[in-house]
């Protein structure tokens, strides 16, 4: 790596383009400069220093061409700080949590998530968890002189990490949970493809691994392509499958599918997961379905912003007054906030977003039977959601303002005009409620230039129109 001149962390942070969204900082690859990644790395370790007394620090990567490059600087930036770093190479970012976490040590986990491979991320981790938005604060805050670094590159990769997170589970159910199934696992560019077909084997499936990809595939959980919607089912029908299991690049968000071949939405496999492990309480975004609260097997269910670190956030007041916590995204992603004891077993705490946790739980409910039959059983509203890809922040922005101050002139401009409007909710972007009990949510992406949308109704269908009719009026809207 070239020496880089002495320069102050908060005048690189400022001028990198790189910035915190939902989780984590993130930004273009070409903005991920070496300088940049070190003065990331050098404020986080001041941060946590101010909190916690360590001496070495864990890092891993995604299977991002870029991510190599990038943990290399923040690898030497730690060094010149005089912290050791744990090097666990590709591995799911949950992985690296429950390591790091068990060593009470900071990490980094170098991933854009499911964003596009020109595009680039650092996730930072306290020795307890997931930083807050007033840890990112404090990260942007600090203002200390960037010395001149210098690496040999990556040091070998130790496979404590992924050893101790599958271990996690197979402590937690017995070797022949998954007896007699036939899971297909869509490898792609995840960053946990090495391990689970392990996992799922030593819990008695038949596994068949497909789909994997030499070149980075940015699966996003919460808006799945059109065809991996397809190749799941043409999958299923090939291989017989009674589950096919994904994640997003980093491992820390799934795709389950049921045994028709069709993707469970991921706070729908959430709320299912959290029944199974009989959680009191949850916190979940505010974009999450409405069964929540419908199916009513939760004493407390707290709505908050998107993003894991609100998620979190709203933990320590639930813990007040119930002894089993959780919370989950839309995308699937399902943070543990408590210690629960599950099938006689201690399961530790995980308030990071984990992909194989909410997966297992499901499949445990489902026992013998379908995954289609535990979906069914549940209330009958129905969620979809999509993005506008490309879409500033400001024109979100802009749209979110008009249905604030003019609501009836939005809905005119979305096709929407003879909709009765009841309720809005601005928690994160802007949340109608509808009189015949439809839902409509825009929001800008916190981690792209992307305008989502989820709509809710009675039927999929019916809410894939409403989330299409919406995007399209948008579409049509700003082209002109």
């Amino acid at each position: 790596m070239n020496k880089v001149l002495m320069l102050n962390t908060r005048e690189i942070i400022t001028r990198s383009n790189i910035a915190f969204g939902t989780s984590g900082a993130r930004g273009l690859v070409t903005d991920f400069k070496p300088e940049v990644c070190a003065a990331f790395t050098l404020a986080f370790i001041q941060v946590m220093q101010q909190h916690f007394t360590f001496t070495r620090l864990a890092l891993a990567i995604d299977n991002r061409p870029s991510s190599p490059e990038i943990a290399t600087a923040c690898i030497a930036a730690a060094k010149s700080a005089g912290i050791e770093v744990d090097y666990y190479g590709v591995i799911p970012t949950p992985a690296l949590a429950v390591t790091s976490m068990a060593d009470n040590i900071p990490a980094i986990m170098v991933t854009g998530s499911h964003i596009p491979f020109d595009r680039n991320g650092l996730k930072f981790y306290r020795p307890d968890g997931e930083i807050s938005k007033a840890d990112e604060l404090a990260i942007l805050a600090v203002d200390a002189t960037l010395p001149a670094l210098t690496s040999k590159g990556l040091p070998n990769a130790s496979m404590r990490a992924a050893e101790a997170y599958i271990a996690r589970y197979l402590d937690l159910y017995d070797a022949n949970l998954l007896s007699g199934k036939r899971i297909g696992i869509y490898e792609h560019s995840s960053a946990g493809r090495d391990l689970y077909a392990s996992l799922f084997e030593q819990l008695g499936a038949t596994v068949v691994s497909l789909g994997r990809s030499d070149s980075f595939v940015p699966i996003d959980t919460e808006a799945v392509a059109l065809a991996d919607i397809e190749m799941a089912q043409a999958w299923q029908k090939v291989h017989q499958l009674d589950a096919l299991f994904s994640t997003d690049g980093d491992g820390d968000r799934p795709l389950l599918s049921d045994e028709t071949g069709t993707y469970l939405r991921g706070d729908i496999l959430c709320l299912l997961a959290a029944k199974s492990l009989n959680i009191d309480a949850l916190a979940v975004p505010v974009s999450c379905n409405s069964a929540i609260e419908a199916c009513g097997a939760f004493k407390q269910v707290e709505r908050t912003q998107i993003g894991s670190p609100y998620v979190i956030a709203a933990f320590d007041g639930l813990q007040q007054s119930s002894a089993r916590v959780a919370g989950f995204e839309a995308n699937g992603g399902f943070l543990l906030g408590s210690d629960i004891d599950v099938n006689g077993v201690l399961l530790k705490a995980l308030p990071t977003r984990d992909a194989i946790l909410p997966v297992l739980a499901v499949l445990s409910m489902a026992g013998k039977g379908s995954i289609s039959d535990l979906v069914e059983n549940l209330p009958h509203i129905y969620t979809a959601s999509d993005r506008i890809q490309n879409f500033s922040r400001d024109k979100s922005l802009l749209i979110i303002g008009q249905g604030l101050q003019n609501p009836q002139q939005l809905l005119l401009q979305l096709y929407m005009g003879t909709f009765e409007l009841i309720k809005t909710d601005v928690t994160d972007g802007l949340r109608m409620t509808f009189g015949n009990g439809e839902v409509v949510h825009l929001r800008p992406s916190g981690n792209a230039p992307e305008l989502r949308c989820y709509a809710e109704s009675d039927s999929v269908e019916r809410a894939k129109l409403l989330v299409a009719l919406v995007l399209k009026a948008i579409e049509n809207s700003n082209s002109q």
